[in-house]
């Protein structure tokens, strides 16, 4: 049974993924061009309130069976243990709609969205969660007994960062690229980041948010380790050189290295050694910037603020990355099995991407995703730009 102690260091955490979302907002705003900035933080805090209800109702049930249609005596159990875990879960669900509204940023329509998060926190992403940290289906006891180990996501490299970037790819693809991005002939024109101060704000906060991210995952005093920040740490500290070098100095992707790194370490920071999880994070670093720079220049896909190398690809890495370097030979703690690491990691891909391509594929069929070319032109939603220019009193 969990105590006061208990209920106060999840708690905190929460608060602290909480104020990733100010991370989220900030990283976001300083990557879009500036008429797109008001939009940008007005959808960050709309998707998490959307997200809150549709996990609340609905999200939480079908990842852990438990509802809050119960008596208040019931819900304060344990000191209330249940609600704050509540919290602190809640606080990863609405991070799918966060990582997806970098990659759609600046063409997007504001309502399809808004009904779009509320489908991902409240099905789509509770699946995989359900699947992954609450055994259901039967999954985690099929790869144990043929793989020696289940698929093993400390802190959600696949379940959160690999998710949310893979429904963000379908997002992606059904929008299409901004309006003047790319030319008929293959021309390709840059939208440089309109702050680099807010977008290294956003990163900033999300770097340290990220500590509880992890460590707090434990969901128990008695679970805590410091190896879970010290891997945190390492990893952050692998893809944030790792992204400096391979980047050539460009302040963008050096500011998006950290979060790389932190990204993949979060499925292995409790099995790793220090030295595995620098490895992880060099390896996270130069994948995001690589894969970035394939992807809009030869692609030409138009990830905004590149949410699928990002959390995506760096969150399958994450995933494969647990089972290498969790490995006794490798100076990890063992109890991890290569395959089941595979097969997991594929199974959140899959879930994500055609889930995602069913949500976006079905409003964009009903209502359409896509601001009109003037829309786009004058700012991503002018219904939410309007700003009161009522003067003061003096």
């Amino acid at each position: 049974m969990q105590n006061t102690t208990d209920v106060l260091f999840i708690l905190l955490g929460a608060i602290m993924v909480l104020a990733m979302h100010a991370g989220f907002a900030f990283l976001e705003v300083g990557t879009v061009r500036k008429k797109n900035q008001v939009n940008a933080l007005v959808k960050i805090i709309m998707d998490f309130a959307i997200s809150s209800i549709a996990y609340f109702f609905i999200g939480y049930s079908i990842a852990y069976g438990i509802s809050f249609f119960q008596a208040a005596p019931v819900l304060i159990e344990s000191n209330g243990y249940e609600l704050v875990k509540f919290f602190f879960l809640l606080t990863f669900a609405a991070a799918i709609p966060a990582i997806v509204s970098g990659g759609i940023a600046e063409r997007s329509k504001f309502n399809p969205q808004l009904i779009a998060t509320f489908f991902l926190a409240g099905f789509i992403y509770p699946l995989f969660e359900g699947i992954s940290w609450n055994g259901a289906f039967g999954f985690q006891d099929w790869l144990a007994a043929n793989f020696g180990a289940g698929f093993h996501d400390f802190a959600g490299s696949v379940v959160v960062h690999a998710v949310g970037g893979w429904i963000a790819l379908a997002a992606v693809l059904l929008l299409g690229p901004r309006h003047g991005r790319y030319g008929k002939r293959g021309e390709i024109y840059a939208h440089p980041p309109s702050s680099i101060p807010f977008l290294a704000l956003g990163a900033w906060i999300l770097t340290v948010g990220w500590f509880g991210f992890n460590v707090m995952s434990a969901q128990a005093i008695e679970g805590i380790s410091g190896l879970v920040a010290i891997n945190s740490l390492m990893a952050m500290v692998g893809g944030t050189l790792a992204a400096f070098v391979v980047g050539r100095n460009d302040p963008g992707f050096v500011h998006n290295g950290p979060l790389a790194g932190l990204v993949a370490i979060c499925a292995g920071s409790d099995i790793m050694h220090p030295l595995g999880a620098l490895v992880t994070g060099l390896i996270a670093g130069g994948l995001f910037v690589y894969m970035f720079t394939i992807t809009q220049n030869k692609w030409k896909i138009d990830d905004v603020l590149g949410v699928w190398p990002l959390h995506g690809l760096c969150g399958v890495w994450g995933g494969i990355a647990a089972g290498i370097f969790g490995q006794i030979a490798l100076g990890g703690l063992g109890g991890v099995s290569i395959m089941s690491q595979l097969i997991g990691t594929a199974l959140g891909v899959t879930i994500a991407f055609v889930g995602g391509y069913l949500v976006y594929g079905t409003l964009k069929k009903l209502m359409g995703l896509r601001l009109s070319q003037e829309e786009e032109y004058n700012g991503a939603d002018l219904s939410i730009h309007k700003i009161s220019s009522t003067p003061a009193n003096d």
